[in-house]
């Protein structure tokens, strides 16, 4: 495995605010990024010379302008060189690891999957090690660190504090992983990964409040506000578990009777619809069957819907983002009944309120892989993001 440490020395605040500035929104004008954090031409020269001297920002000639223009350096805009660093990024579920490896700037480069076959803490940091190397074997040129996305509890970003998918609790899987492949490890929940690759790289650049809703084997909600993620204790404990959607809903194993979860979730989906009809279908096939208006199915997939837009009503109503984005596994219940999610949104709102920016992404797992690596970009490089 090639690995190398970081290079970058230690950032201060204001340099780091350069960094991030120029990693997310470069390449920059010295007069732009000046005007964007608001310092003066002699500030922002002592903040990047030694972010140019360690080699984190490069000057590069100006799009379209001529040769003999390019020779004042001063002129010339600042980015990053995406490529200098490589980070590995892993999303753990309860039977597959997903791994990916990025570029500085997010960019996927590599995808390495394979499957879970125990939860044994140390099995899968041995799983998780094996998959570096063959990652670093397809594109893992100057790897920097590994990001780990896992679902549950995570303290510290090293321990697992409870994970109800690996059945785990006070896991050190960073410490685990690191001794095995020598390389610094982020481990974060994967939500709040997401979230943060979202926020830098995805629908949330720029945003100054945004919402982000995953639907798929949980439910996972992740709040910015001030273009920063909203980080709290119960963030990692199964939102939505004690949102009470209707109090007359489903009665599910998880979550309580009627809750955003009992609703919404693709396993208590499909315990409505299995335990109905006595037969075993898939997420999939049940949203195949109410679209084509199979009764039982219809009726439980109307329902999620209606508890949806019944949440993202709510949810406006309360933290009036910008933008709500919609992701995870689950979202295909949009192609069934988008227009149902719809409806519901807009009887939960006032008439003159203005229209939710519902996004919805089509994603897979490589997508939340690609969360975790952002998180080791932030930590193990630019010293940033709250644990």
């Amino acid at each position: 495995m090639t690995a190398v440490a970081a290079s970058w020395h230690p950032l201060s605040p204001g340099e780091r605010s350069v960094a991030i500035e120029v990693l997310v929104n470069g390449p920059l004008s010295r007069t732009e990024l000046a005007r964007r954090l608001d310092l003066s031409a002699g500030s922002l020269t002592r903040l990047t010379k030694p972010l140019i001297e360690s080699g984190l920002l490069i000057e590069v000639p100006e799009a379209g302008a001529p040769a003999e223009v390019r020779t004042g350096r001063p002129s010339q805009p600042l980015d990053v060189v995406a490529e200098s660093r490589s980070f590995i990024g892993f999303k753990i579920t309860d039977d597959m690891v997903y791994g990916v490896v990025t570029t500085l700037r997010s960019d996927i480069v590599a995808r390495h999957d394979r499957p879970l076959t125990t939860h044994d803490p140390a099995e899968v940091a041995d799983l998780l090690a094996e998959m570096a190397a063959e990652l670093a074997r397809a594109h893992g040129s100057r790897l920097a660190g590994i990001g780990i996305g896992v679902g549950g509890l995570v303290r510290g970003r090293a321990v697992v504090g409870e994970s109800p998918f690996l059945h785990w609790k006070d896991v050190p899987l960073a410490e685990l992983v690191e001794e095995r492949t020598g390389l610094p490890v982020v481990l974060e929940n994967d939500v709040a990964a997401l979230v943060e690759a979202e926020t830098w790289f995805g629908a949330g650049r720029g945003l100054d409040r945004f919402v982000v809703l995953t639907i798929g084997a949980g439910l996972g909600y992740g709040l910015v506000l001030g273009g920063h993620r909203v980080s709290c204790a119960e963030e990692d404990r199964g939102f939505g578990r004690h949102w009470i959607v209707d109090p007359n809903g489903p009665l599910t194993p998880e979550g309580e009777r009627g809750s955003a979860v009992s609703f919404l979730t693709i396993p208590n989906i499909r315990y409505q619809v299995n335990a109905a009809s006595g037969r075993d279908h898939g997420y999939e096939e049940i949203l195949a069957l109410a679209a084509a208006g199979e009764p039982m199915s219809a009726r439980v997939v109307d329902e999620a819907a209606r508890a949806l837009g019944t949440l993202v009503a709510q949810i406006s109503n309360f933290v009036m983002p910008q933008k709500i984005l919609l992701a995870g596994e689950g979202v295909g219940l949009m192609d069934v009944a988008g227009e149902t999610v719809a409806e519901t949104v807009r009887a939960g709102r006032h008439p003159l309120a203005a229209p939710v920016d519902l996004e919805t992404k089509v994603s897979d797992f490589h997508d939340w892989a690609r969360g975790a690596a952002v998180l080791a970009i932030q930590v193990l490089v630019l010293g940033t993001a709250e644990a």
